[in-house]
């Protein structure tokens, strides 16, 4: 992203891909970094095949994640971080260690049918792509892990779809590919950031159908979360996570996590 961001000051839009990668976080952190140095930003990664395409009995793309972030005013932002999946891997291993059942419309067992069981997805199954089965619109979130895919595996020269390495395994390189694009709105129309906290306001202030849940806008969640483990002094885990990454931590001979705080 550094390079995008230095491309986009020296002619207003810079695209970067990246080869021979691996897992790198957040989507949302690279696009974080960008906004700082006033950019709009994009950023998407591949990952190891767990999607079931539409119509596919196997797995054959990531989880394929996106984020694009843009500034308002007075220190307000958009950032969208989404997988393109129905949900993020990680939330069906929560599942798993809280020994919870996960709803209809996120994943299938081996066969390529549909599963509540987090154990069948993760062992030997997969995750529908973003709006479920083809009858759901699911073809769409297919076709949206395609364009992750194709701007990350096959433009940057890495690994792509199911040439890239299993979910969970070691054994070979996962050469993943990654796409950072930086944009200075500047070069664009002037009064970006105005209009863009106008485009904000205006979806937050839209009639909810419940009057106790707001219309939010992509990353109002994360803020309030941001401040809620500065008010705790820390993350809070559940604690079916925090033992697990006490084994974790056993096995591998170093300090588990430090519990400062435990909540009823």
């Amino acid at each position: 992203m550094d390079l995008a961001i230095k491309k986009a000051k020296d002619t207003g839009v810079g695209w970067v891909v990246a080869k021979g990668s691996n897992h790198y976080g957040i989507c949302g952190w690279y696009v974080l970094k960008a906004m700082e140095q006033g950019m709009m930003a994009m950023s998407f990664t591949n990952t190891s095949p767990v999607m079931y395409p539409t119509r596919s009995s196997v797995p054959a793309l990531g989880t394929n994640p996106l984020s694009l972030g843009a500034n308002g005013t007075g220190g307000d932002s958009y950032v969208l971080d989404m997988a393109t999946t129905t949900v993020a891997i990680g939330k069906v291993e929560i599942s798993e260690r809280r020994g919870h059942e996960v709803p209809e419309t996120w994943g299938v067992m081996k066969d390529g049918t549909t599963s509540t069981d987090p154990s069948k997805i993760l062992h030997g199954g997969g995750l529908y792509p973003l709006g479920g089965d083809e009858i759901c619109g699911g073809y769409k979130g297919y076709g949206m892990g395609s364009l992750v895919e194709i701007f990350c595996g096959i433009l940057a020269g890495a690994h792509w779809g199911p040439n890239i390495r299993k979910w969970m395994s070691a054994k070979e390189d996962a050469d993943l590919g990654q796409c950072f694009i930086a944009v200075d709105p500047e070069a664009f129309a002037p009064g970006f950031s105005d209009r863009m906290q106008d485009f904000m306001d205006t979806m937050r202030n839209l009639p909810p159908v419940d009057p106790e849940k707001k219309v939010l806008v992509p990353g109002d969640k994360e803020r309030v979360h941001q401040k809620v483990v500065e008010q705790c002094g820390g993350i809070p885990y559940h604690p079916n996570q925090i033992t697990n990454a006490e084994l974790l931590a056993k096995t591998y001979n170093v300090a588990p996590m430090k519990v400062i705080k435990v909540y009823q």
